[in-house]
């Protein structure tokens, strides 16, 4: 009896954890809506510092084609201006990571993304910096 208690305690509660995984996945990604324009997110630009037009000049260059225009996505990689990138959660040492060597997919059902040849540390800096400045725009910090 204690046995076929037990079970049932453990299937509540892996039911119970299945629930809170789906709802808290449902939240995290409530914030990136598909738009008719292609963009998974919509953004305010705002007036960019001088070396954060250099990052734009590359990230339109080297990751536009994936990540969309100003970096909201499209139906081929996610936006970057998403709390998930935001710095606590991906420091911008995972960006230069995944320039290097390529990235599994994890957050997005994208597939794995390449690694990006040609662009060096430097120039992927240079985007952090217009990433960042995009996220800072607009509430992700």
């Amino acid at each position: 009896m204690m046995k076929v208690l037990k079970d049932k305690l453990y299937l509540v509660a892996l039911a119970a954890a299945a629930i809170a995984g789906v709802v808290g996945w449902t939240q995290w990604f409530a914030g990136a809506p598909a738009h008719s324009d292609g963009a998974a997110v919509t953004i305010t630009i705002p007036a960019l510092s001088a070396e954060a037009k250099a990052g734009q000049a590359l990230f339109e260059e080297n990751c536009m084609t994936c990540h969309g225009p100003h970096a909201t996505g499209s139906d081929q990689g996610p936006p970057l201006v998403h709390r998930i990138y935001e710095p606590n959660h991906h420091a911008d040492i995972s960006f230069i990571l995944a320039v290097r060597n390529g990235v599994r997919a994890h957050h997005w059902p994208f597939g794995d993304m390449a690694p990006v040849d040609g662009v060096s540390d430097k120039d992927t800096l240079r985007i952090i910096l217009y990433v960042r400045e995009l996220q800072r725009a607009n509430g992700i910090e």
